[in-house]
């Protein structure tokens, strides 16, 4: 199956994730936030923690990459997603909770478009019950169309679901109207 029911576990291995980042990244100014559907309570979801790094100045995403290659991740580029890029596990250096726990990792500068969709889809699946429950079928469906083949699931998943994904964000934006930072984003 390449959906899993709602775990716990999914808050706990993005902070065990974020404490190995936090020791590479030590004396920046960065945000780490949980995205993705497996940070959303009770949203059935693929088992891949997805963790957005976020920084403010151009000069700091040099030394964000700098500590994440100590730590054995590589940058693979923006993969064609402008202001968001990819970091994978290089298997040069091992580390015991970074190679247990399957994760997708992005650094966003704080004005990316990918950050914000991240950040307000996340945050409306949280609050919105009838749209976690509507986005959970619409994914078991996909599943199914794609007999559970997760390449086959991802590209249904990008031709049919963008445009609820869509709605949601711009429902999330109305209803921030004044608000100047989106709620549980926060640069420490």
């Amino acid at each position: 199956m390449i959906l899993e029911k709602y775990s716990t576990r999914w808050a706990e291995d993005y902070r065990k994730i974020v404490t190995e980042i936090n020791t590479v990244l030590d004396g920046l100014v960065y945000a780490i936030e949980h995205v993705g559907s497996t940070s959303v309570p009770n949203l059935d979801s693929k088992p891949i923690i997805d963790i957005d790094i976020i920084y403010l100045w151009p000069v700091d995403f040099e030394k964000i990459k700098s500590g994440l290659e100590k730590l054995g991740y590589y940058h693979n580029g923006n993969q064609g997603v402008e202001d968001r890029d990819v970091f994978k596990r290089s298997g040069k250096k091992t580390n015991e909770i970074l190679e247990a726990i399957q994760h997708h990792l992005y650094v966003c500068p704080a004005d990316s478009k990918a950050l914000e969709r991240h950040i307000l889809s996340r945050n409306f699946l949280r609050k919105n019950d009838w749209a976690r429950l509507k986005y959970q079928q619409m994914k078991y469906d996909l599943a199914e169309m794609a007999h559970q083949d997760r390449k086959i699931y991802a590209e249904l998943k990008e031709l049919h679901m963008n445009d609820f994904i869509d709605s949601m964000i711009e429902e999330e934006k109305r209803a921030m109207v004044g608000t100047a930072v989106p709620p549980d984003t926060s640069i420490s």
